[in-house]
């Protein structure tokens, strides 16, 4: 996915306004399920919020849908190149994630991003659609899920489902590895198809 900060946020806001509609699910319904307030999730169906992981993963686990299909990252074919300069970071409180590329076979979409946990931080997710697996590149990954933990060097992985709560920490020194998220391909959003008539994004 190569794009601008600014187009990023105006796909989330389509994107979003399509699966909440989709869900038949009002805009207050959605901030009670989330737990994100309604005056933030207005401002991301405008395009004018600035959506963090913590947002993005909350949306992805209450809408059941894959995070590229808030986020819009199409598949190509052929030759795909993706230079580290022309990808936005989404951050959040211990991590920054770079998504690089959307792989469907068959039944299943597969999700690659290049993820950074940084040194000192703790990032926690209360969990969300699709099974996650992580590959260690660089540095000592802390991971505990649902009350397991587990410590990862380079060249280790650890796969697990990723609706149970989760956490990544980096002790010492920024750790550098491959995130993958796996959906089932019947989970998607029907992106191809034209956005839903208007709903009005304070609808409650």
């Amino acid at each position: 996915m190569s794009v601008s900060e600014g187009s990023v946020r105006d796909m989330l806001a389509t994107n979003l306004r399509r699966a909440r509609t989709e869900r038949g699910l009002s805009i207050s319904e959605l901030s009670r399920r989330s737990k994100i307030g309604k005056a933030t999730l207005s401002q991301l169906e405008s395009g004018a919020g600035n959506p963090t992981i913590e947002t993005v993963f909350s949306l992805s686990r209450v809408l059941e849908v894959p995070l590229s299909d808030l986020l819009d990252a199409r598949p190509t074919s052929g030759l795909t190149v993706v230079r580290a300069e022309d990808v936005d970071t989404l951050s959040g409180e211990g991590v920054d994630l770079r998504p690089l590329q959307r792989i469907e076979s068959g039944d299943t979409v597969f999700e690659v991003f290049d993820q950074q946990v940084r040194a000192g931080c703790r990032q926690e997710s209360l969990g969300h659609v699709g099974t996650e697996h992580t590959i260690v590149q660089a540095g000592r990954l802390h991971v505990q899920v649902e009350g397991q933990e587990v410590e990862l060097g380079p060249g280790d992985y650890v796969g697990f489902d990723g609706s149970l709560p989760h956490s990544y920490t980096a002790n010492d020194e920024t750790v550098r590895s491959v995130l993958l998220l796996q959906y089932r391909a019947d989970q998607r959003l029907h992106l191809s198809e034209a956005a839903p008539a208007d709903p009005s994004p304070t609808a409650d």
